[in-house]
């Protein structure tokens, strides 16, 4: 038995390795969160919280929500071993374009309010990762400036069916004027889901100063500093409005739409067609008999009907029913690589993230989404390498299963 000893410097020298030191706090934010739900945390910590509440929440009790990422920690694969998995390729095509990965950005309304760089800061950073973003109706930067600022990025232009039809075809003709290659028609919105956290804060577009949201934005200052000192929060594609999420939703669409204005939109459009929102085998073919070029299996993030049906669990029967005929979406509870993974194996030929983006965006504006498209496709790789495959090609049904 050795007896005990005072160590020397040179023997302490290599193990003393301190962190570079960043000053830049952005930069060391961003750089200290390692997954996705670590960006969440960051987020939560520099929004108001009823400004975090609408992008983190969803309807009634929010089973929905949790149930879609629940499905997504049901996941099991089976790995194949002894494979060549030195050179990785994520890439793929999604409505026939190449993309970096099997992602795109959904459309999320409201962006500028999650931080003042809003959706051109999203569609920089799609632009840099090679992959497609859609922007919404609701969005707080028209078609046109999209697609001026940012005429790299593959851009799709998300659209609701309004009451006002000759209003929904002026989007239409601007999205076809700016070139944008894909309409994503929402479809899952008839009204608006009952969003109890945005009741119980008093969430109204653009946030009201009163004294509660007063008190919580005197301990995130930077948020409203931006908010007060940038350009005035507003809609993109109509003149502002002082109300909740939901009498705004109530107020504009239309819930009398039904198949029938499906085709007649495929008439008057006569680029790619996303039909978002489809949660049974039925409507898929139904959609796909009307035009749709491509479905998205979702029940909008958990943010409408509570108890709808959860899109990973229904994604296998839509893709056997229309995938020779059209791809297959899927979102929901979408938060790291090893879910886009998951649901490549399940049949999707791409998968769209929301509150992800959102995440990385409250925390750090343009650069928080670089790093959570970072974040998404550095595990997409490592899983992919682990799983045995070399490419997205390869992810088959027999790689995984629903515990």
């Amino acid at each position: 038995m050795t007896g005990r000893r005072i160590p020397r410097m040179t023997e302490l020298a290599p193990l003393l390795r301190p962190k570079p030191l960043v000053l830049n706090g952005k930069r060391r934010r961003l750089q200290g969160a390692a997954t996705i739900e670590e960006l969440r945390a960051v987020a939560r910590r520099r929004t108001p919280r009823a400004v975090f509440d609408y992008t983190d929440g969803g309807a009634g009790g929010e089973l929905s929500m949790a149930r879609n990422r629940s499905a997504f920690e049901r996941i099991e694969f089976r790995p194949s071993v002894l494979r060549d998995v030195a050179d990785v390729d994520t890439t793929t095509t999604m409505l026939g374009q190449p993309s970096g990965m099997p992602v795109g950005l959904a459309p999320t309304g409201f962006t500028r309010m999650m931080h003042h760089e809003g959706e051109i800061a999203v569609a920089r950073a799609a632009a840099g990762a090679n992959v497609p973003y859609a922007l919404s109706t609701m969005g707080t930067t028209s078609a046109t400036t999209l697609a001026a600022a940012v005429p790299d990025v593959r851009r799709w232009f998300q659209l609701y069916l309004w009451r006002d039809r000759e209003r929904s075809l002026e989007f239409v003709q601007s999205a076809k004027d700016a070139g944008y290659e894909a309409l994503v028609l929402t479809v899952d919105t008839p009204v608006a889901g009952s969003r109890l956290r945005d009741v119980h804060n008093g969430m109204t577009i653009p946030p009201s100063l009163t004294a509660k949201t007063f008190l919580d934005g005197a301990l995130r200052p930077h948020w409203w500093f931006n908010l007060l000192t940038t350009e005035p929060l507003q809609f993109a594609s109509f003149s502002n409005w002082q109300g909740t999420v939901a009498e705004l939703a109530d107020h504009m669409f239309d819930p009398s739409a039904t198949i029938q204005d499906l085709v007649w939109l495929r008439e008057r459009w006569s680029g790619k067609l996303i039909v978002k929102g489809v949660q049974r085998v039925e409507d898929a073919r139904s959609a796909v008999e009307a035009g749709a070029d491509a479905i998205v299996v979702s029940n909008h993030g958990g943010r409408q009907l509570d108890r709808a049906p959860v899109p990973l669990e229904q994604l296998s029967s839509v893709v056997a029913a229309v995938g020779d005929r059209v791809e297959v979406y899927v979102d929901g509870g979408i938060r790291t690589g090893a879910d886009v993974i998951a649901a490549a194996c399940f049949g999707a030929a791409g998968v769209l993230v929301g509150r992800a983006y959102l995440y990385g965006l409250m925390a750090g504006g343009e650069a928080g989404v670089r790093r959570m498209l970072d974040i998404l496709a550095v595990e997409t790789r490592q899983t992919m390498q682990l799983l045995g495959v070399a490419s997205v090609q390869e992810l088959t049904p027999d790689r995984v299963r629903l515990r």
